[in-house]
């Protein structure tokens, strides 16, 4: 039997899938998930989940995104190594 007393609990946000009461957002494009519309990241620090649409599109890893963060910093490195070498002739 359902209780007719107001709990005070605010509407639930629903899973963007299959529209059960979702348990938190896609850790790639921020749609609220169920547990049964997601996975679990693979190679992280932290776990987070991504919804099945992300994982078809692009896996359930992060590592692209690590792939990118350490290419712009090899490219600064890159770029000061360039800088010191330019410094070093001048000085000559």
């Amino acid at each position: 039997m359902t209780s007719l007393i107001p709990t005070g609990d605010g509407p639930s946000a629903r899973c963007a899938i299959c529209g059960h009461v979702a348990v938190g957002p896609c850790a790639r494009c921020r749609s609220p998930v169920c547990g049964d519309c997601c996975e679990l990241t693979v190679g992280g620090a932290t776990t987070f989940a991504v919804c099945t649409r992300c994982v078809r599109r692009g896996g359930a890893t992060l590592a692209p995104a690590w792939r990118t963060m350490l290419g712009w910093l090899a490219a600064i490195v890159l770029g000061l190594a360039i800088v010191a070498a330019v410094l070093v002739v001048l000085r000559r």
